[in-house]
């Protein structure tokens, strides 16, 4: 669960990593009033004409999923199936390099929908340069993991990009508190988390919480036996 520094990362069952941790936060000009999640709702509505005319005109190429595109240029989308090959590869530097947990391919088609993508579609082929998770704990509490970015994507407001519309997420769907296991202290309260200790749920959440066999829950449990895959780390939480 913790986050990385070395890469991107972020969190997560999952440690988060953030490669953009050090990366100022890009300033929102006047015109830019719209909230992320209004951003999202406005740009995810766009016809299939639309998403194709991004991705370019061929009327051979099936049309790319909705996106929203970022200031930099790139795009921020929900994650798909085919999508899972590519955050494994995100991920698994990651994981040698012990900042985020390795996972089998089946977890990440179980938890595919909790997934947010930033894509580069300025060449020929829609290429996955980060990846971050909103995972659900209880009523009002997610975590945010398994965030990470491409090495040769770093410093262009990708980790932030993500973490942002995370957020946005959380909100939509009642969530009130968001945590994060990381090594990017910094990035994070960049964003508003605080670091905290223990476990920030009543008695009786934590009993229920022992029932889930996610690894990332047993790590906001702080459970002996996931402790190796902890060491390091800050416990975060931001709330909304």
């Amino acid at each position: 669960m913790p986050a990385d520094p070395a890469t991107p990362p972020i969190s997560g069952p999952e440690r988060t990593t953030v490669p953009e941790a050090t990366t100022a936060p890009q300033a929102t000009t006047a015109t830019e009033a719209p909230t992320v999640s209004e951003a999202t709702t406005t740009h995810e509505r766009a016809t299939a004409s639309q998403v194709t005319a991004a991705a370019g005109s061929d009327p051979g190429t099936p049309p790319l999923p909705e996106a929203r595109e970022l200031p930099s240029g790139l795009f921020i989308r929900r994650a798909r199936t085919p999508d899972v090959k590519a955050i494994r590869g995100l991920v698994e530097p990651l994981a040698e390099a012990r900042i985020l947990v390795a996972k089998d391919p089946v977890n990440y088609f179980e938890s595919l929908q909790e997934f947010r993508l930033v894509v580069d579609r300025s060449g020929p082929h829609e290429v996955v340069v980060g990846c971050a998770a909103l995972h659900v704990l209880w009523d009002d509490l997610a975590e945010a993991r398994t965030v990470a970015t491409h090495p040769d994507y770093r410093g262009r407001g990708i980790g932030r990009s993500l973490m942002e519309q995370i957020l946005a997420d959380a909100r939509d769907i009642g969530v009130s508190r968001v945590f994060c296991l990381t090594f990017e202290t910094r990035f994070f309260q960049s964003l508003g988390f605080e670091e905290i200790s223990g476990t920030p749920v009543s008695p009786e959440v934590y009993v229920e919480l022992l029932h889930s066999h996610d690894e990332g829950t047993a790590e906001f449990l702080d459970l002996a036996r996931v402790k190796p895959n902890t060491l390091g780390n800050s416990r975060m939480l931001k709330h909304l």
